[in-house]
């Protein structure tokens, strides 16, 4: 009887196919958005992780604004979500810089600004950019190879150059090495003099991009953007082993320096790596929340139809009890129509997901992790939206009087 409710329950779906799609709908958005949410968060996890394997775990960023919190033993207990996006106060100076450079715990110090906006290359433009400000020191604290040409010095001569992320490369130029080639950058021509390899993900948050992005001294953008140009990070590696007593003695420092306020935030490399997963822990609650909503809205809607579908087979739910189906037998059939219709919704969500996340990874330089135990877990949600939702129609189906029934639909 079990695997009979649910032939039939397939047999009455394949018969109306637009009907029970568009039944399904709001199941199959919903999963789609956990699903590809998930997917895409774990992927940016894993591309930070990775990048700060490579950068190692040396690495000190110290950022404008408080965004954390402390406890006695120097751990983070809290982040200010809105602050650590860059939404809050604070400010860095060129005096922080000099401040770091001071401590006998530092062993290279590179700032940078960020000036977002487009770079153009005759008529052709490159949006969605940045011209990133900073030292001769950046490849080596980053520990990032260029991959063509060579990084720009302090003793430029003739036009000045600059050093480009991959994507512009190939975007913009559309040329792996355009070495020696011209861009635009605000009214001004600059000489293409490297090319940075694949930056893994951005060591600085906030979605900035360094592949999309040009690198160029600090002193020449000021000139170029003047007080548009602020100074956003400061990356410092402090000596062998000196990295706990970096921190504290930079944070110690600066907050001197800014006359007892702490309004700056000196981050290790492991600290930055859970900051960042925590920002995109947020976000990816967010689009869950929403996903979640959608399964709602989707199992509501399988249950108005299926309580139209019990009002339309009056005739047929009589005929049945009059030849001795049971309420039970009448619950299950109806109980099982509606996990069916959810089921199904939730595996065509599955499958584009995963067309989801191909797309994204062969269109972006974004890399979705797909989470099998999300993907279980959706699986599990459509059966308990369709259990759920179901109940009502197939409890007011069986109990139908027989006899009302079958006078009703003659």
């Amino acid at each position: 009887m079990f695997s009979g409710n649910y032939r039939l329950a397939w047999q009455r779906l394949r018969a109306s196919k637009w009907h029970s799609m568009l039944t399904m709908f709001g199941i199959v958005v919903g999963i789609v958005s956990v699903v590809t949410s998930v997917s895409l968060v774990e992927g940016v996890k894993s591309q930070v992780i990775n990048q700060s394997s490579q950068i190692g775990s040396s690495l000190i960023t110290v950022r404008p604004g408080n965004f954390i919190q402390r406890d006695s033993a120097g751990n983070i207990v809290d982040v200010d979500t809105a602050q650590a996006y860059g939404i809050g106060s604070g400010s860095l100076s060129e005096q922080d810089i000099l401040t770091i450079k001071e401590s006998q715990l530092v062993d290279k110090v590179s700032p940078i600004s960020i000036l977002a906006g487009s770079l153009k290359l005759g008529q052709d433009s490159f949006n969605n950019s940045y011209v990133l400000g900073t030292s001769t020191d950046l490849p080596v604290v980053l520990k990032q190879k260029i991959a063509f040409g060579t990084y720009f010095d302090d003793d430029q001569e003739g036009a000045p150059t600059v050093v480009i992320g991959k994507r512009v490369a190939e975007q913009l130029f559309r040329d792996n090495v355009p070495i020696g080639e011209s861009l635009n950058i605000r009214g001004q021509e600059f000489v293409v003099r490297g090319v940075f390899d694949e930056f893994g993900s951005s060591v600085l948050g906030q979605g900035v991009d360094l592949n999309r992005a040009v690198f160029i001294p600090r002193n020449k953008l000021k000139s170029l953007a003047g007080e548009a140009a602020s100074l956003s990070h400061i990356l410092v590696i402090p000596k062998a082993g000196q990295q706990k007593r970096a921190v504290k003695d930079i944070n110690k420092s600066l907050v001197r320096a800014h006359g007892g306020n702490e309004d700056v935030t000196v981050l290790r490399q492991d600290e930055n790596l859970a900051v960042a997963s925590g920002m995109l822990s947020v976000l990816n609650q967010l689009v869950v929340t929403m996903a979640v909503i959608s399964l709602l809205v989707g199992g509501i809607g399988i249950m108005n139809i299926m309580l139209v579908s019990v009002s339309e087979r009056t005739h047929e739910i009589g005929i049945r009890k009059a030849i001795g189906a049971t309420n039970r037998q009448i619950r299950n059939q109806f109980m099982a129509e509606a996990v069916t219709l959810s089921l199904v919704g939730g595996v065509i969500g599955i499958v584009l997901s995963f067309l989801t996340s191909f797309i994204i990874r062969v269109s972006t330089n974004l890399h979705p992790v797909i989470a099998w135990p999300v993907v279980a877990a959706a699986v599990l949600v459509a059966v308990v939206v369709g259990v759920v939702f179901g109940t009502v129609p197939a409890v007011k189906a069986a109990r139908k009087d027989p006899i009302e029934a079958l006078r009703i639909s003659t």
